[in-house]
């Protein structure tokens, strides 16, 4: 079994914060970056917690990411940009997403463009950053060309993630956050640190041949989920979070990293949708339908997308700890040795 190492939240949190700023990352920067590694970690979301600590100073390490401030402007009436001048995106979302909020509950819909920016998280926590404001929220984003399209063998894809939330008058919002792909880039690596093989259908190697190791699998291309629908999904993404914001796609991303694996360089498009504009003087009502069709799921003894998520995050709290592998703990403190 897997040694592992318990941490108290506050520990967690010290912990990625050294290594950040012992990097040489601004403090701003890292505590933004912090609080969604966290909110993985508290989650259970291995793949996009205190795990995520070894790309974000390899990409530090390599040049490949800035300090800088974002650059946050009113672009149009429903448009707010933020510019992350080629620093990790977290600091530019929080430094945009109140404009985002006033934007969207003044005219009921908003979009925020982050440009320039290196991106490594989970989208979930970003639209319920928007739930939490009373909105419905969307964000998309690409990465590296490392899927191939649905009948293909080469990377042209990111894994392109996709993320809803929709707020909900008692409790947590209903979110959903999945890649377009077969599985995360992270989950795969994951698999490769643990010398575990990964499933069918996740992926290709070098030749274009199913492969379940997951070492083949990080050389080859990854599989989009759905086959043809998901590529279609994958497709819409790159143009959406990527010419129509004025930003890379996957393929261009790639390029740039020349090689290096650092975090994928794009952009990520957001929206906020305020409901009570939408749904008018009849708010109460539209939302109570909404909720007749969760009970409908739940009801019939169908889960909810995150329940998951929730669960562990009540366990976090109940505890007030997390664990991770003891190799990962030791990957980490070597960093600011």
């Amino acid at each position: 079994m897997t040694e592992t190492v318990s941490l108290t939240l506050d520990d967690a949190r010290a912990l990625s914060l050294r290594t950040l700023i012992g990097n040489g990352f601004s403090e701003a920067h890292a505590e933004a970056i912090t609080a969604t590694i966290l909110a993985g970690q508290r989650d259970e979301c291995h793949s996009h917690g205190l795990y995520r600590l070894l790309v974000c100073v390899a990409t530090r390490r390599a040049g490949k990411v800035s300090n800088a401030e974002p650059l946050i402007s009113d672009a149009a009436p429903g448009l707010v940009r933020a510019d992350a001048q080629g620093a990790y995106s977290l600091l530019a979302l929080a430094r945009g997403l109140p404009l985002l909020a006033h934007k969207a509950r003044t005219q009921g819909i908003a979009a925020l463009a982050i440009t320039h920016c290196y991106h490594f998280s989970a989208l979930w926590p970003e639209v319920e950053a928007i739930a939490a404001q009373g909105l419905v929220g969307l964000a998309m984003t690409p990465s590296h060309a490392w899927v191939a399209p649905h009948g293909g063998t080469k990377g042209v894809f990111g894994t392109n993630p996709l993320a809803f939330a929709w707020p909900r008058p008692e409790g947590e919002p209903f979110v959903f956050d999945f890649a377009t792909s077969a599985a995360a880039r992270g989950e795969i690596e994951l698999h490769r640190r643990a010398g575990k093989p990964i499933p069918e259908g996740w992926a290709l190697d070098s030749d274009g041949q199913p492969t379940t190791d997951a070492e083949a699998a990080m050389s080859g291309a990854m599989l989009t989920f759905g086959g043809h629908k998901g590529s279609a999904l994958s497709a819409m993404i790159e143009l959406m979070a990527g010419p129509l914001i004025g930003d890379f796609l996957s393929l261009e991303s790639y390029a740039y990293d020349a090689g290096q694996g650092a975090t994928p360089y794009h952009g990520e498009l957001l929206l906020a949708i305020d409901p009570e504009t939408f749904m008018g003087g009849a708010y109460a009502h539209h939302a109570g339908r909404a909720e007749a069709l969760f009970d409908a799921i739940v009801g019939q003894g169908a889960r909810l997308p995150s329940q998951r998520r929730y669960e562990a995050r009540a366990r976090t709290a109940a505890t007030g700890r997390v664990s991770i592998p003891a190799q990962l703990y030791a990957d980490i403190v070597a960093l600011t040795v």
